[in-house]
């Protein structure tokens, strides 16, 4: 079970945690977990716990085996789209699955606990559901009851009272049997309660873990009853994209920054996509585009009816016109914490400001709509006019301004009602300074409303800002199911009554307005910074032409555009329907290039783009390396490209940069051309594949032969120029696939279209132009890039030299730089003498005697011998 916060990561404190039953994810031990009962799961022993508690829920069957790497895959992607602040798992679950889920929430920096197994039952999981105000609280009819059920027709009457209006409130009026009832058929709306045990047990425990932290924070503990749950919302992750926090981080989706002191918890966006997108104005708005870019949808008709609003507010003859509509949003707080503080009748004067700012910019906003032009196809507008309820939102803002004086409640510091709108209120006001003297005039009158038989004695205490507090002592027939008998006539709540009315409406105009707030959003960047409605299409194709980076065009002088074609499920001996557009379709695009040329891209804004609907995302581009992972960099890399193996379909988007390069490039190399070689075999289930790689070696004929894979060959093109400003090669660097090498070039040549290498010389400089070309660069120029960022030109010569050595198998003269002179002698008599060995016919040496053999061998090694001599 995952929760997600509204705010930024906090730990659970260690004193919400039972002491017998609660485990941290540290303190579970192993000779712990060994104590359970094993069982086998799919063929291996998993960790079940089989109890006789008579708390406990035995199942009436077997449960069916369930397929370990489905649920596995199905967990992974519920906690990558929801990325929760807080996990909690039963004390009995697998410890696989523990092990599993303690390390996602140790790399995203969020908390993992285990619970008592008994906070995960499903009927108190059930309990606590129907326990809640959102299914509880209803005002009941003759439609609505059982035909058993016998309820008091006064009791939907208004009410006159105080305590009729937080009886009504609470929901407590009618036969519990009929509330039970009711509430029952309101949760079936939401879920088949019988057919889900293991959806009610987590929701169970989720509603405990809630309990206990509002207990903490709030002294008014009213339990699950005193839970504001406004809605339940089912999350489809197949209808939503998969992507983890791996490809947000590598695409620079979110980028969060530190405060500038330590001492402060406080961040803020930096150069993301979200903070360029990010022009919401309310609270909401800014929640809800957060979610839609942690789960893009993956709709196309609730894609196009964002596009169609976004369209509609960029029109020129609307730019002014959603100019101002954004403006009115600012007036637009957050009206459900608001409702709730005046529910819980912990309003302060700001919230009531707030309301009031809230009738007001609703009222501007509909008057805003009908100035629009052409918005009857845009749905946001529809929803918003069924929204606002703008004849009552203003009759209640108007009651509020005329009710509360403003100036005396800033001076207060509190909740001030205006002169002349109650006449006991204004008595009261007058005798405020003096209260000290009246308090026993006051129980003196009191007494005498009060009948003798409620009460032998009486206390009264006076509160700023709540009024006489009456203290009576309690009767015994007050205990009994009849309860307290109100008194007529002692409090008036109109006003908060009146303003809870449309607690509902409000809220749903807020949502409503925040999506607006999001739309509004969209069509400013996309004016401000030239982005154009794409095509949404059923076919698993991605074309762009001259597509930008979103980012790296705001931190640069000029961006050059490129254009980018793929289509999913073409790999080895698939034919998927390729457009017929004469244009080179293909599964992988693969770029090569020089160091530092800008091979990597992703979806960006373009002059136009026909995009296939993509169910998820994944990356290998940046290694986020830390202390606290007991992994090293290759290590985190491989685990992404394995993790996008595993989990990609023939509609997914896979971008590769450099993957290979932590370890030896000979291992690197064969990892990389065999992730490739396996995507491609794949046929019709190869998915999009973005890869940019510097391993030239990997393109021959025994790897990955360029004229028959299907990977569209790419590099990005670079021109050298002379010191004096003369262009030295003005072809395009790169090798089509009909005219490379199945040899790597020399790092110091440069290759034309089809032409011999030509070589860089020294004084000559290397321009990046950022155009992607059709072909293979398979020189990366790392030494002109070297000396580009500075590095000292003898170092950079130096490795030049070296490199042409191991191209030319002559790597042997690196032996001889650091000999003497002495020691160059000897080697070179040592090769004088393996020389004279290797000339001798040893074939004929069986017609040599003993003699002649030593003689020969003494020629061999420099030496005049004697066959006859015994010394030799």
């Amino acid at each position: 079970m995952v929760y997600k916060r509204g705010r930024t990561h906090r730990k659970v404190p260690d004193s919400l945690h039972d002491n017998s039953d609660d485990y941290s994810c540290q303190s579970t031990s192993p000779s712990a977990r060994s104590l359970r009962k094993k069982v086998r799961w799919e063929g291996r022993p998993a960790a079940t716990t089989t109890t006789t508690n008579e708390d406990s829920e035995p199942s009436s069957e077997e449960e069916p085996q369930t397929n370990e790497k489905v649920v596995y895959s199905t967990v992974n992607a519920v906690l990558e789209q929801v990325n929760p602040d807080l996990v909690l798992t039963s004390s009995h679950a697998d410890d696989d699955f523990i092990d599993m889920l303690n390390r996602h929430m140790e790399s995203a920096d969020g908390t993992f606990q285990i619970r008592p197994f008994k906070e995960f039952l499903a009927a108190k999981g059930r309990d606590r559901l129907l326990s809640l105000n959102l299914f509880n609280h209803y005002t009941p009819g003759g439609d609505d009851l059982p035909p058993s059920s016998d309820i008091d027709s006064h009791s939907s009457s208004r009410p006159t009272n105080a305590y009729d209006f937080m009886t009504s409130r609470r929901a407590v009026t009618g036969d519990p049997a009929a509330r039970r009832w009711s509430a029952s058929v309101r949760l079936a709306n939401f879920t088949s309660v019988e057919f889900s045990p293991l959806c009610m047990a987590s929701i169970g425990a989720l509603l405990d873990h809630i309990v206990r932290q509002k207990a903490l924070s709030d002294c008014d503990d009213e339990g699950i009853g005193g839970l504001d749950i406004r809605n339940i919302e089912t999350l489809a992750i197949e209808k939503s994209m998969q992507i983890n926090a791996d490809a947000l981080l590598s695409l620079q989706v979110f980028e969060t920054e530190s405060h500038a002191s330590v001492h402060s918890e406080k961040t803020k966006e930096g150069l993301s996509l979200f903070s360029i997108l990010n022009g919401t104005k309310t609270t909401a708005g800014r929640a809800l585009l957060r979610g839609w870019l942690l789960r893009p949808s993956l709709s196309p008709s609730e894609i196009s009816s964002r596009h169609d609003a976004v369209e509609c507010f960029v029109r020129p003859e609307n730019v002014a016109v959603a100019n101002v509509m954004h403006k009115h949003l600012k007036g637009i707080k957050n009206m459900p914490r608001i409702m709730s503080l005046m529910k819980d009748g912990k309003a302060r004067l700001m919230d009531w400001q707030g309301l009031v700012k809230f009738t007001f910019s609703v009222t501007m906003l509909r008057d805003s709509l009908s100035e629009l032009y052409s918005p009857d196809h845009v749905e946001i507008i529809k929803k918003l006019v069924a929204a606002l309820d703008i004849p009552t939102f203003k009759e209640i803002g108007i009651k509020i301004n005329e009710i509360i004086d403003w100036e005396e409640s800033a001076n207060h510091d509190r909740v001030c009602v205006r002169p002349h709108i109650d006449e006991d209120l204004d008595n009261r006001k007058f005798t405020y300074h003096g209260i000290d003297s009246v308090l026993s005039s006051v129980a003196e009158q009191i007494s005498q409303t009060i009948p003798a038989d409620y009460t032998t004695s009486l206390n009264v205490v006076y509160f700023p800002q709540l009024g006489y507090l009456i203290c009576v002592p309690m009767l015994e027939e007050w205990r009994g199911e009849a309860g307290i008998q109100p008194l007529e006539g002692w409090t008036f709540q109109e006003l908060l009554e009146e303003v809870l009315v449309i607690f509902e409406a409000m809220t749903k105009a807020c949502d409503v307005c925040a999506e607006l707030d999001c739309l509004l959003s969209f069509g400013e960047a996309s004016r401000l910074f030239d982005y154009r409605r794409p095509e949404i299409i059923e076919d698993n194709l991605v074309e762009i032409i001259q597509g930008r980076h979103p980012l790296q065009e705001r931190v640069v002088d000029t961006f050059v555009a490129n254009d980018a074609h793929l289509i999913g499920g073409a790999g080895i001996g698939a034919n998927p329907n390729y457009p017929e557009d004469g244009r080179q379709w293909n599964s992988v695009l693969l770029c090569t290039g020089a160091n530092a040329c800008g091979k990597v891209g992703c979806f960006v804004p373009a002059e136009s783009a026909r995009l296939g609907i993509a169910d998820k995302i994944f990356t290998r581009v940046a290694t986020r390396e830390s202390v606290s992972k007991v992994q090293s960099a290759f290590m985190i890399d491989l685990a992404q490209v394995s993790f996008a193996l595993r989990n990609c379909t023939s509609r997914s988007l896979i971008l590769l940069d450099e993957f290979g390069k932590g370890t030896l490039s000979t291992d690197g190399a064969g990892l990389f051309c065999g992730v490739l070689r396996h995507l491609l075999n794949r046929g019709s289930e190869c998915p999009k594949v973005l890869v940019a790689t510097h391993f030239h070696d990997v393109f021959n004929e025994e790897l990955l032969n360029p004229e028959r894979v299907p990977v569209s060959f790419r590099h990005m093109q670079v021109m050298f120029t002379s010191g004096t400003g003369m262009i030295s090669e003005a072809h395009s660097l790169g090798h089509s696939p009909s005219t490379s090498s199945s040899a790597p070039a020399p790092s110091f040549t440069t290759f034309g279209d089809g032409k011999d290498p030509v070589p860089v010389r020294p004084s000559e400089k290397i321009t990046y132009l950022y155009r992607v070309a059709e072909g293979l660069s398979l020189d990366s120029h790392a030494a002109k890039c070297a000396h580009i960022f500075g590095i000292p030109s003898r170092i950079v010569e130096r490795a030049q030299y070296v490199t042409n050595l191991l191209t030319t198998h002559k790597l042997s003269l690196l032996l001889d730089e650091q000999m003497s002179s002495d020691e160059r002698a000897d080697l070179e008599d040592a090769e004088a003498i393996c020389r004279r060995f290797l000339k001798w016919d040893l074939k004929s040496a069986e017609e040599y005697g003993d003699g002649e053999v030593k003689a020969r061998l003494g020629k061999v090694l420099g030496r005049d011998t004697d066959a006859n001599d015994p010394q030799n």
